[in-house]
């Protein structure tokens, strides 16, 4: 198995099991089957394929020849894991906002859930005095990779409501730290101005995510990490974005 950086990056040899089928001076005929088996191989990361790194398991087959070079053939094999549920899965319930303009209390059910879970909450307005145009919640991915990921991953990435304009997160003080943040899905919730009191119904089906989502890592082998965040954002009608993010945990129940 092995965790590549993109980009010309260096890649790493997290596991390597090797077997000679056949020796030297017996191979002859053009057509030879020669069957093999590694048993109890330890596996602990799926396949994943980011935009900074990727693991990959495959099987490599090299057949070394004398004055030749080897001839090698490599297939890749997709690795999915089946994870047990977390014993603990408490709600997330928080109180934030604006003073004197704006109070949300936003809550949803769970914060770990399986990949083709639904995501349940709901959005109370606790206090409304701008003019809100509407409402959006997406998912969100963010892969860090690089040595020293560990610290990097614990930094977070969202911030309290406010009137900054939602972006790109920016540049990391460690050069060998490579962040990358992808909205997945996103969609919009409310449409028009809420009023003081109203709570609006969360319900998004993980299942539904075109992307290619896996579990959480977090911080492999120090080298990278890969984790998932709900990103709720308002939008008034001067096109001032308000937001926060909070960090969900995704696990495989089962296979496909």
């Amino acid at each position: 198995m092995q965790h590549h950086s993109n980009e010309g990056r260096p890649h790493y040899d997290f596991i390597s099991l090797s077997k000679e089928l056949a020796p030297p001076g017996t191979v002859y005929q053009p057509k030879t089957v020669l069957p093999f088996h590694f048993r109890n191989i330890e596996k602990d990361l799926e396949t994943y394929r980011g935009r900074n790194v990727s693991v990959k398991y495959f099987v490599r087959a090299v057949v070394e020849r004398k004055f030749l070079p080897p001839i090698h053939q490599e297939q890749e094999v997709i690795v999915q894991i089946c994870g047990a549920e977390p014993e603990v899965n408490e709600a997330i319930k928080m109180e934030v906002g604006i003073e004197d303009c704006l109070h949300i209390e936003f809550e949803y059910e769970r914060r770990c859930y399986h990949l083709h879970d639904v995501i349940l909450g709901k959005i109370n307005f606790l206090l409304v005095r701008i003019k809100i145009k509407h409402m959006e919640l997406a998912v969100i991915r963010r892969e860090t990779s690089g040595e020293g990921v560990a610290l990097a991953a614990s930094q977070p990435p969202g911030a309290a409501p406010g009137s900054a304009p939602a972006g790109p997160a920016g540049g990391d003080a460690n050069a060998n730290i490579l962040t990358e943040t992808q909205t997945l899905i996103k969609y919009e919730i409310m449409d028009g101005a809420p009023v003081k009191g109203e709570t609006i119904p969360v319900r998004l089906y993980l299942r539904g995510i075109p992307a290619d989502v896996t579990p959480t890592y977090d911080a492999v082998n120090n080298r990278f990490s890969v984790r998932y965040f709900l990103n709720l954002v308002l939008v008034d009608e001067e096109d001032r974005r308000y937001f926060k993010q909070q960090e969900i945990i995704l696990w495989r129940k089962e296979l496909g």
